[in-house]
C-alpha cells in the first residue's frame, strides 16, 4: 500500500516490486523515477538483485520474465490478451464462475493463508479472518449479488428534434486486459479485490502479487493458477526487473496500489501506451480530536485502527491533532488504550503484528527520537518488534512528519483550535483519509466544506473501507481513481454511449 510520494527514502519498498530499485543487502539503488527503464539498467538489476523466486516457488504456468529483452512480449500477457479478443470474458455467465472460483479460493484454504501472512506479517487469525479474508468475501459477494443490476444498460433522455423511435443508452463495455499491481501490507485483499472486479467487468488479467510477502505471494501464484481460467487469468512473480518488463507492455486499464514514488513511475510507463491507471496510494492521514470528544473512546478507537498490522496500513491514523488540554489528556487514555489491547508487553501478543523486514524496522526505529515517548518505544530487530508508540510534544518539522510513518508509531501536535487544525491540514498535501472526533455539526460541515481527502470519517478511522457503496480511493498526492462494489465495475469498464434512430 501507499508510501510518501514526496520522500524517496520513506515507505517506497512496500510494494512488492519496486520500479528501477535494486536490491542488495538491505540498500537500495534507484535512477530518477522520470526515466525509462534502458536494457543496461534492466542488466543492472539482473545482476543485483539477490531475492529473486526460485523455481521451486513459481508454478509451471507463470512466468519469469528475468531472461527477456526490454519491449519483448511476455507470454504471459500474450494468453489473456488472445482470450479476452474472443470474446471469451464478456458473458456473465463466465464472470460470476471466476468470482465463484475466487471465492472458493479463499474458504477452502483460510488455514494455508493465514499461515502464509503470519510468515510473512505476524497476522492474527482475527485480522487474517476479518480484513484479508472476510473483507475480500464480501466484495466477491457483493458482485454476485449485484452483477446483474449494474450491468443493465441504462436509458438516456432524446431531445425532442430527433425521430420519433430514436433510442438512446449507455452500456458498460469490458476494457481488455488489466494489470494488477498489489502491495506487501494486506497481500490478500489488495490483490484480489481489484482482481475480483476486474474479472465482474468482464476482463481478463495480468497479476503482479505483493513480492515482500514472500510466503503469501507464493501461495496465492499457486492457488490462482489452479482456481481461476489460465487462459483469461496470468500471474507474474518477480521483482523490479519482472515489473519493468510488464510496464512496457501495453495494457487496457492499470491499477497499481503502493506509494507515489513508484506511482508516478507507473504512470509515467502508461502514459506511452496511453493507458488509464487507477493509483492507490497514500500520505499521512490526519486526526482531529475536537474538545469536547469522548477520549476513553477515541483513545480506543485510535489505537485499534492505528497498530493493527503493527501500523502498516496505507488508511491509518498518521497523526493526531489536538489542543494543549486534549492532547494532554489523551495521552493518558492511549496508554491504558493500548494496554487493554495488547497486554503489559504487546511483543508477547498474538493480535499484534511484525514489521516486514529489517530495512522497514530501521526506517520506523529512526523516528522514535523526536518528542517524548508517551507510551511504547520499545524494539527489537532481529524479531521485526517495535511496540505500538506514543510520541508526544512534536514539531511539524520532525523526521516523523516529514514522511508517512506506516509503522506503530502515533505523533500529537498541539494546534489551537480548529482554524489551526485545517490550515495545518491544507498545507500538506491531500491525505488518502481524513478523521475526526466531535460532537459539533458546525465543526463537521467545516473539515467537510473546506479541506479535501480521498475519505472523510467521523468517529471511527479506516472503516468506511468495510463499507461497499462507498468508493474507496485518494485524491491528488494520495491517488488517483477509486473502487470497491460498483466503484469497481465502473473503473475497470468504459461506459458506452449507444445512440439507436431509425431508418424510416
Amino acid at each position: 500500500m501507499p508510501g510518501a510520494p514526496n520522500h524517496p527514502t520513506s515507505a517506497d519498498d512496500r510494494v512488492p516490486v519496486v520500479v528501477f530499485v535494486c536490491r542488495w543487502n538491505h540498500g537500495v539503488r534507484r535512477r530518477p523515477s522520470r526515466e525509462h527503464p534502458s536494457p543496461h539498467h534492466i542488466q543492472q538489476c539482473r545482476s543485483e538483485h539477490t531475492r529473486q523466486p526460485t523455481a521451486s516457488h513459481v508454478p509451471h504456468r507463470t512466468h519469469q520474465a528475468g531472461r527477456l529483452a526490454q519491449g519483448a512480449a511476455l507470454p504471459a500477457t500474450g494468453a489473456p490478451r488472445h482470450t479476452f479478443r474472443t470474446g471469451h470474458t464478456r458473458p456473465v455467465a463466465w464472470r460470476k464462475e471466476q468470482l465463484s472460483r475466487l471465492r472458493a479460493l479463499l474458504v477452502e484454504n483460510r488455514e494455508a493463508i493465514a499461515d502464509a501472512l503470519h510468515e510473512d506479517l505476524r497476522k492474527s487469525r482475527d485480522e487474517v479472518e476479518g480484513l484479508e479474508i472476510g473483507g475480500t468475501l464480501r466484495e466477491v459477494d457483493t458482485y454476485l449479488e449485484h452483477l446483474d443490476a449494474w450491468l443493465t444498460p441504462q436509458p438516456a433522455a432524446v431531445p425532442g428534434s430527433f425521430p420519433n423511435g430514436t433510442a438512446a443508452r449507455t452500456q458498460l463495455d469490458p476494457l481488455g486486459v488489466v494489470l494488477v499491481i498489489s502491495a506487501w501490507n494486506y497481500p490478500v485483499n489488495l490483490l484480489l479485490v481489484p482482481v475480483a472486479g476486474a474479472l465482474a467487468a468482464g476482463n481478463a488479467v495480468v497479476v503482479k502479487p505483493a513480492e515482500y510477502a514472500a510466503a503469501t505471494s507464493a501461495l496465492l501464484t499457486r492457488l490462482l493458477v489452479h482456481y481461476l481460467d489460465n487462459d483469461a487469468v496470468a500471474v507474474v512473480q518477480g521483482g523490479a526487473e519482472e515489473t519493468t518488463l510488464l510496464l512496457a507492455q501495453p495494457f487496457d486499464h492499470i491499477f497499481y496500489t503502493g506509494n507515489g514514488t513508484v506511482g508516478r513511475v507507473v504512470m509515467s510507463a502508461a502514459a506511452a501506451h496511453l493507458t488509464p491507471v487507477t493509483l492507490e496510494l497514500g500520505g499521512k492521514s490526519p486526526v482531529f480530536v475536537d474538545r469536547d470528544a469522548d477520549l476513553r473512546v477515541v483513545a480506543e478507537r485510535l489505537a485499534r485502527t492505528k497498530f493493527i498490522n503493527a501500523g502498516q496500513t496505507c488508511v491509518a491514523p498518521d497523526y493526531v491533532l489536538a489542543d494543549r488540554q486534549t492532547a494532554k489528556s489523551l495521552e493518558t487514555e492511549l496508554i491504558q488504550a493500548v494496554h487493554a489491547l495488547f497486554g503489559s508487553d504487546p511483543q508477547l501478543a498474538d493480535a499484534y503484528g511484525r514489521i516486514i523486514n529489517e530495512r522497514h524496522f530501521d526506517r520506523l526505529t529512526a523516528l522514535l527520537h523526536a518528542g517524548r515517548i508517551v507510551t511504547g518505544g520499545q524494539s527489537e530487530r532481529g524479531d521485526r518488534y517495535i511496540a505500538p508508540t506514543v510520541l508526544a510534544d512534536i514539531r511539524p518539522d520532525d523526521p516523523v512528519m516529514r514522511e508517512e510513518i506506516f509503522g506503530p508509531i502515533l505523533p500529537i501536535l498541539i494546534v489551537a483550535d480548529l482554524d489551526e487544525a485545517i490550515t495545518f491540514i491544507k498545507d500538506r498535501d491531500k491525505p488518502l483519509a481524513l478523521y475526526a472526533f466531535t460532537g459539533n455539526d458546525t465543526t463537521r460541515q467545516r473539515l467537510g466544506a473546506e479541506t479535501s481527502s480521498g475519505g472523510l470519517n467521523f468517529g471511527l478511522p479506516m472503516y468506511h473501507l468495510s463499507v461497499t457503496d462507498l468508493p474507496f480511493g485518494g485524491v491528488g498526492a494520495s491517488g488517483q481513481g477509486n473502487y470497491h462494489g460498483r466503484y469497481s465495475i465502473e473503473t475497470f469498464s468504459h461506459r458506452k454511449a449507444v445512440l439507436d434512430v431509425p431508418l424510416a
